[in-house]
């Protein structure tokens, strides 16, 4: 079961991995050439169309989580009759859900030219562009979306993954025609639609040939219906928060500082969420088979993995925060020019947002893995009201710092605090004492070498490609020996070089233990 788990996961961060660096570059290509072929402001109007929809998809928030988490157990001890109900019952649920999230998005619709602040683009229909939006998001859902909850049971996400790349290669490689030859922008979120569709239908293909023999059908008892809608409504609150927070901070921005504020601070988003994806599909990749360890062992032995999976992506974490300090402004001004840059205290405030997230998407990792949703269920909603209250405060007096420093401020007082302490109380059952001198530990080192490395990058006097280059060098020698010479002092780490000693079969590290 181990070595099962231990394929799945690496399979699913390959195949994932690939798909998402390829999901960075080519959209990022595109980005570029909408920017210099249409103009910055058109890069506005896609985030913002983009969190209003994030903010309707509200009705999906728990859904699929829920049944894939059902899921663990059936597939665990083979009772194909009990998945194949769950996939009826989830058919019937996403169905619904496309209905309230069309619902929604008409309802929304009169409102739209009221969330941006200045002039539309090109004198273009924010209706019509907003329904095709809505369009895409709800065949979605209508058209064997719960085709994908079933691979992920299985961990099976390399097959989505394979789907996506396909799709995504038509649809990237027709879209950069169409801005380049015909500058249509409707033709462009029409290509966008489009992909939806062929990707479901790929999707459901390959998981009927997989899996000819699991269809969503049967029925189940009202009891196991009852657990699952109250996983759904748990869930609901569990997600809301980050959903709300990620939505409410753009549509804040268009709507208070306008298109180009709000595609320039989404410029150094979207590098930051592109590397935030990359780390998610770590996460993603190992969520399974962390739920299918939660069934199946001890709570010592799930604590354990917890501490070296902790160390490990504090480490990764940290580098990332550190490349972000080191190589932002270098690579912007390269990419957008020094008129649509921020300032490097706008630099800094990223920083410490991405490592936040970060941390409590490791926390989250192993809750979701566990389920304990109902717990949580609070949490999110407390920490979203908060931070849209600071966003509305600050946004006048201080601009774009006050939309980081105010979600910045409600993960630090309200999420972060909640989310340690119902992991550790419902997943773990333990103090979190031990726990808390690792996690201050690595945060020290984080904070130790990024600004060490930092300081020393500012020396390089070469600029343009080249003293890009030659930072991000730096950044991955001189950090990545930091924290080697530094976690190595953890007890914790060591056992992790002995798992990588064990499973090359080779003596690449040279650890003692005490």
């Amino acid at each position: 079961m181990q070595k099962g788990r231990v394929k799945n996961v690496s399979r699913n961060m390959i195949f994932g991995g690939i798909l998402k660096v390829y999901q960075i570059i080519t959209p990022f290509i595109i980005r570029t050439i909408m920017i210099y072929s249409l103009g910055i402001e058109y890069v506005g109007l896609n985030s913002l169309f983009a969190s209003v929809l994030q903010v309707l998809n509200l009705a999906e928030l728990g859904v699929g989580s829920a049944m894939v988490f059902s899921m663990y157990e059936p597939i665990a001890q083979n009772d194909h009759i009990t998945i194949c109900a769950l996939m009826k019952l989830y058919k019937i649920y996403y169905r619904i859900i496309g209905i309230i999230i069309l619902g929604a998005g008409i309802i929304v619709l009169p409102f739209i030219p009221h969330l941006i602040s200045g002039e539309v683009p090109g004198g273009l229909n924010v209706y019509t562009l907003y329904i095709l939006n809505l369009l895409a998001t709800v065949f979605s859902y209508w058209l064997f979306a719960y085709k994908s909850c079933l691979l992920t049971a299985f961990q099976r996400n390399d097959i989505i993954s394979r789907s996506l790349l396909v799709v995504s290669t038509i649809q990237y490689a027709t879209q950069i025609v169409v801005l380049v030859v015909w500058k249509n922008y409707y033709l462009f979120l029409l290509l966008a639609l489009s992909a939806v569709l062929l990707n479901n239908v790929l999707t459901a293909f390959m998981a009927n040939r997989l899996y000819p023999d699991l269809q969503p059908k049967g029925k189940l008892d009202t009891e196991v219906v009852k657990n699952i809608n109250q996983k759904v409504k748990d869930l609901f609150t569990a997600k809301i928060g980050g959903v709300v927070v990620n939505s409410a901070d753009t549509i804040v921005i268009s709507a208070f500082l306008g298109l180009t504020a709000l595609a320039v601070y989404q410029n150094y988003y979207y590098i930051l969420s592109a590397v935030m994806g990359i780390n998610q599909v770590i996460y993603k990749a190992c969520l399974a088979s962390i739920g299918n360890s939660m069934v199946l062992e001890s709570k010592e032995k799930n604590y354990c993995d917890f501490k070296m999976i902790s160390m490990l992506f504090m480490w990764l974490i940290g580098f990332c925060t550190t490349c972000f300090a080191c190589l932002f402004q270098p690579f912007m001004e390269i990419w957008v020019g020094t008129d649509l840059m921020l300032s490097y205290l706008m630099v800094i405030l990223f920083c410490i947002y991405f490592y936040l997230c970060e941390i409590m998407s490791l926390f989250s990792l192993y809750k979701d893995a566990a389920g304990i949703w109902h717990q949580d269920r609070f949490r999110p909603l407390i920490e979203a009201g908060a931070n849209l209250v600071v966003n509305l405060i600050l946004v006048k007096p201080m601009g774009l710092y006050g939309i980081l420093i105010s979600t910045i401020i409600s993960m630090c007082c309200i999420s972060i605090p909640w989310l340690y302490r119902n992991l550790f109380k419902y997943v773990f059952d333990r103090s979190v004492s031990e726990y808390t001198k690792i996690l201050l530990g690595g945060t020290a080192i984080m904070i130790f070498v990024t600004t060490g490395v930092a300081l020393l990058t500012r020396f390089i006097p070469l600029s343009g490609n080249i003293g890009l280059f030659v930072r991000l060098l730096t950044c991955i020698i001189v950090s990545n020996t930091l924290y080697y010479l530094l976690f190595k002092k953890f007890e914790t780490f060591a056992k992790i070089l002995l798992l990588i000693n064990r499973i090359t079969g080779k003596r690449i590290f040279k650890v003692s233990i005490q």
